[in-house]
């Protein structure tokens, strides 16, 4: 087989050289790095988010954009019509009054008190400030980032980058949120200064030209591995591609392990997740729930030098729906802080679930079981294809430089 560092990357993605990173855990790390570099913009300021709650940390956001905006920096904010649906007019018109383009993406109307937008979400988590500074991963803007929010707190890591990749980020950044719509002039972007000796890649998810692109990486990360895979992921339910790459590499000598919500915000996560473990263990991969609080990380690390941050779960919906971003870096230094961490949970923080005891005989129910999960995972990246496939729009919220409307249509098309 190839080595790591030789493996085909599909399509388009490259790799960006001389890069800066940082991992950022939690709300405690996050935030205030996100806020120093929004306080510290002179040109620009450009945020994605999937969430963005009224509390306390939501208004720490809403108060350094406006702060931004007031003094001359141009400043978008995209938010997901799902996940972002009950901010108060007054949240929302003093963004605009301070100068905020604010959109949301495919916000959608409530059928008898019922959120239907679900399916095709604008899921991704990035920041970009000045086209030098950059942020991606899996935190929201809620305060259920942060430890003092009590038991239903999440576990969740994004990465801080400088370097060339930031104008990749921007660049994409840019496509989602203003076209087609004309953005206005921009400072000319001087050339990214060398940053540190990570090699960067950004990989996204949509439902246009790059449906599987962060799955293929997984899996060519995973069939290049040959010491350890180290996988943590809050909704882990992926195809079936990727749990015979998992597999191999167990049956070959690697160091497999999976570490998965044990105390999870959405039940039906770890029962589905559960449904795997037997199927797994049997080749000798390590599962571990992590049981202090919710797990709402993103990451993993192959060998020694290969990692990823970013918003997409290995579930139906970050795989085969949703709208995604990660981050893959090449970078012994990351990889082993990473790696560190990972650990650090294993050892203080999670269970390791054992391995149910072989059976005798033959068991009809768990033969069907295994054999209904097993084609669904097979099949659902085609029957996800049937499912409701609208056209998403973007639309500027009132005030936001325009009047209320469908700002654009066809809000994947960036992604071509």
């Amino acid at each position: 087989m190839k080595p790591l560092t030789l493996m085909k990357s599909p399509r388009k993605s490259r790799w960006l050289p001389d890069n800066g990173a940082q991992l950022l855990e939690n709300g405690e790390a996050f935030f205030p790095a996100v806020f120093d570099a929004i306080s510290n913009a002179q040109h620009e300021v450009l945020v994605e988010t999937f969430i963005l709650f009224e509390d306390k940390v939501g208004l720490a956001l809403h108060a350094a954009l406006c702060e931004a905006a007031r003094r001359g920096v141009q400043v978008d904010l995209l938010i997901d019509g799902f996940g972002s649906p009950d901010l108060s007019t007054r949240f929302v018109d003093e963004l605009a009054a301070a100068g905020v383009h604010l959109r949301t993406f495919d916000p959608g109307r409530r059928w008898f008190g019922m959120r239907m937008n679900v399916l095709r979400r604008m899921h991704r988590k990035i920041v970009v400030t000045d086209g030098t500074r950059a942020f991606i991963g899996g935190i929201n803007y809620a305060a259920d980032h942060l430890a003092d929010f009590g038991p239903e707190a999440k576990q969740d890591y994004a990465v801080e980058l400088r370097g060339p990749i930031v104008d990749e980020l921007r660049r994409f950044a840019l496509r989602a949120i203003r076209s087609p719509r004309p953005a206005l002039p921009q400072p000319q972007q001087p050339q990214q200064p060398k940053a540190g000796t990570a090699q960067a890649m950004l990989v996204t998810r949509d439902n246009v030209r790059h449906r599987n692109d962060i799955e293929q990486h997984y899996r060519i990360a995973i069939r290049a591995a040959r010491k350890r895979v180290v996988i943590a992921n809050a909704y882990f339910f992926p195809g079936w591609r990727v749990l015979h790459e998992l597999r191999r590499a167990a049956r070959r000598g690697v160091d497999v392990r999976l570490i998965l919500q044990g105390q999870p915000d959405v039940p039906l996560a770890r029962k589905a997740a559960s449904l795997l473990y037997e199927h797994l263990q049997q080749d000798g991969v390590r599962i571990y729930e992590y049981c202090e609080r919710p797990l709402h990380g993103k990451v993993a690390v192959v060998d020694d030098d290969w990692a990823t941050v970013g918003s997409s779960n290995l579930d139906p919906l970050s795989l085969s729906l949703n709208l995604e971003a990660n981050v893959i870096l090449r970078d012994a230094g990351f990889a082993r802080h990473l790696a560190q961490r990972l650990q650090h949970l294993i050892e203080h923080a999670c269970k390791q679930v054992t391995p149910a005891p072989a059976r005798s005989g033959w068991h009809p129910w768990a033969q069907l079981r295994a054999t209904v999960v097993f084609h669904f995972m097979r099949r659902f990246p085609t029957w996800a294809d049937w499912l409701p496939r609208h056209v998403p729009r973007l639309k500027l919220l009132r005030g936001s430089g325009g009047s209320a409307g469908a700002d654009s249509a066809g809000a994947e098309s960036h992604a071509r």
